[in-house]
């Protein structure tokens, strides 16, 4: 990624400052990719939409966690930090690789073109692409068992228990491992090696998914350079419960003899919820892992940075301090603030891979403590338009004239209704906003973006094209806008709604939408403020 740094002096430290060239991007999670197979995946409507991204003159496509996910189907609670989704596989591109039959897809189940039917597409998916292992095992050239073999061995690190793990958990009926016979929730030795004896081919199935996935990611990830245009990822900072990453790891983790988490990870209660978020996720160990030399961190990473160009990191404010809540509780009330890894953690990770390109989430309420980490190693943060109207405690600086240039603007994010929804709802909507907020709100945008005298709708029509110009003509070096947002589409848009455990993660576009004058508005605004690439 082009970058220009430079280190200033301030007070008794040093910090750096990284300067990323003007770009604007898009954000637009795989899943909703259009095609006939009931969710997006990594075939030919991903390519469609980086030529899109080109003509629109866009740099970055951002995305959600690509992982395998679980329950409630949130990229943000996987299976693994280090696998792909395998139903992000095309069956499409199977067919071309002669793993599949292109007669058996013929007659397709009657997919919903804008919502992801989770579990009839996982039915779906996962018998075909059971049918490509099996021929890929019976009859794939013998160069490509060898490209297989060498990915098996390049990704043992990671992928051996993780393999192992989807086979148990299929084995068990899907329940959590801390379910599973008590010698493999303690990973007791023989346990696990006569484990991987019963289980070796559907273990060698879960690898070939992982080969795949990797395979289809590389080759999307190169056409989108050869169009300029830098991929974007996500990286949660805690993991699932059930995943993986907590069972091959336990001693990085606070669980008990059973596997249950003892320490949960969540959100104080504020402003916007009165007994907090209750994300469950188990809270790590910081003193083994500072011990290990932060090992599994560099791992992270490491496999984060070959995925991705640049990568956001959720919830950057708790590697300062996070909020613990004792395992058991049904609300994050019950917790207290405690010190994490610090600015210690991304020194080791940056003194083993060199500058980090991430974007720190620092949404909330963020202190002085958590700046000064993302200043030092020169991170830009982040800025809500969508929250520059309201009662937000950050709603000042999130108005363009108070913006620093290393900092990546959005007009909302996955978490936030689409800005035509956030305008137009009213109160009990999904808004914890009253209806005197919501009039005081509007009359403030009207009165900041200067779309009327307050009077009238007038200038309100497209609401969603005002702020996008807002943001193109801001400061802020790097601006992305969901793909809901630059449609226009309306609340039935929304990707997830914070607090709410089902029905998110499901939106899905027609591939219609993307119109030729779609992408040249866009690129016009990004041409006139000077952020088309170079």
């Amino acid at each position: 990624m082009d970058e220009n740094s430079d280190c200033r002096h301030t007070g008794n430290s040093w910090t750096r400052t990284v300067s990323f060239p003007r770009s604007t991007g898009i954000l637009l999670h795989p899943t909703s990719l259009p095609g006939p197979f009931g969710i997006g995946d990594l075939g030919s409507a991903a390519y469609e939409f980086a030529d899109f991204l080109a003509s629109a003159g866009q740099s970055i496509w951002q995305m959600l966690p690509l992982g395998p996910t679980g329950y409630g189907d949130s990229p943000y609670q996987c299976f693994s930090a280090f696998a792909g989704n395998p139903a992000l596989i095309s069956l499409t591109a199977l067919v071309d690789d002669g793993l599949l039959d292109s007669r058996k897809l013929d007659d397709l189940p009657q997919f919903s073109g804008e919502q992801v039917e989770y579990e009839r597409v996982n039915q779906f998916k996962q018998a075909n692409l059971h049918k490509a292992f099996e021929e890929f095992r019976r009859g794939a050239p013998e160069h490509r068992k060898q490209e297989f073999a060498q990915f098996v061995e390049a990704e043992r690190d990671w992928l051996a228990d993780y393999a192992l793990f989807r086979a148990l958990k299929d084995k068990f009926g899907g329940v959590a491992w801390s379910k599973w016979d008590t010698d493999l929730v303690s990973r007791e030795s023989t346990a696990l090696q006569h484990a991987r004896t019963e289980l070796a081919l559907q273990i060698a199935e879960h690898e070939f998914l992982q080969f795949t996935f990797f395979k289809q990611w590389e080759a999307l990830k190169r056409y989108g350079h050869q169009k300029n245009i830098r991929m974007m990822g996500d990286l949660p900072i805690y993991v699932a419960h059930d995943s993986a990453d907590v069972w091959a790891h336990p001693e990085y983790f606070h669980l008990d003899h059973g596997g249950n988490a003892t320490k949960i990870a969540g959100v104080p209660p504020d402003y916007f919820s009165a007994t907090g978020q209750l994300w469950g996720n188990p809270i790590y160990r910081w003193d083994r892992m500072a011990a290990d030399g932060y090992s599994w961190w560099i791992k992270r990473f490491r496999a984060a940075f070959r995925m991705f160009d640049m990568l956001r990191v959720d919830h950057f404010r708790g590697f300062e301090a996070y909020w613990e809540v004792p395992g058991g509780e049904k609300t994050a009330q019950n917790g207290k603030w405690m010190k994490g890894p610090g600015a210690e953690l991304f020194a080791v990770v940056e003194a083993k891979l060199g500058h980090l390109p991430i974007l720190a989430e620092n949404l909330g309420v963020i202190t002085p403590a958590v700046e000064a980490i993302r200043e030092r190693f020169g991170f830009p943060g982040m800025a809500i338009l969508q929250f520059a109207f309201g009662n937000d405690p950050q709603g000042p600086s999130f108005r363009p004239h108070n913006y620093p240039r290393n900092i990546v603007a959005y007009t909302g994010t996955h978490d936030n209704d689409t800005v035509v929804g956030w305008w137009t709802s009213r109160p009990g909507e999904g808004s914890i906003r009253s209806e005197d907020d919501i009039r005081k709100e509007r009359e403030f945008t009207r009165a900041y973006l200067g779309l009327d005298d307050g009077r009238s709708n007038a200038g309100a029509a497209e609401i969603n094209w005002v702020l996008i110009r807002t943001l193109m003509a801001s400061v802020a070096d790097t601006v992305v806008f969901p793909l809901q947002d630059v449609l226009g589409a309306g609340s039935r848009a929304r990707m997830n709604v914070p607090g709410t455990a089902t029905g998110n993660w499901r939106w899905r576009f027609r591939g219609e939408r993307l119109a030729l004058d779609v992408a040249s508005r866009i690129r016009e605004m990004a041409s006139i403020y000077d952020r088309l690439p170079a």
